[in-house]
């Protein structure tokens, strides 16, 4: 797993979603965000690191562009959300990507293994807590 630190961003899977997601039409972006995480919340099976990794960045992605959303220092995070553009993201957006961020963090997921086997879970729940609260789960 190439993960530098508890970020949403912060791993290669987040990294190159990002800048994907800026290079993509802002038209597009919308799309991209739903496809993200409709692949975690909808995996019934075991859910590999690389569909967790984009979730946890899509959900960002939702909970940074709701009123008062949490900012993300990280340089990995899309410049499309630090440079101001606006972003038209549906409402049902929001309860998406707390259904998949419920998928990313629940048993048969890998990236809950990979952190726990790490020894390290309590600080990636404790970056996703901001997430959740903007999401207002």
């Amino acid at each position: 797993m190439g993960t530098w630190a508890a970020g949403p961003f912060d791993n290669d899977g987040a990294a190159d979603w990002a800048g994907a997601l800026d290079d993509a039409e802002p038209d597009e972006r919308a799309a991209l965000v739903r496809a993200a995480l409709d692949d975690a919340a909808d995996e019934d099976d075991y859910l590999g690191i690389d569909a967790a990794e984009v979730a946890v960045a899509a959900a960002a992605v939702v909970a940074a562009t709701r009123p008062d959303g949490p900012e993300f220092e990280s340089g990995y995070a899309p410049k499309s959300l630090r440079s101001g553009e606006p972003w038209v993201l549906s409402d049902d957006l929001v309860s998406l990507a707390l259904r998949a961020l419920d998928r990313v963090v629940a048993d048969e997921s890998e990236w809950r293994e990979l952190w726990e086997d790490g020894g390290g879970l309590d600080l990636p729940l404790t970056e996703l807590a901001a997430v959740r609260e903007a999401l207002g789960g």
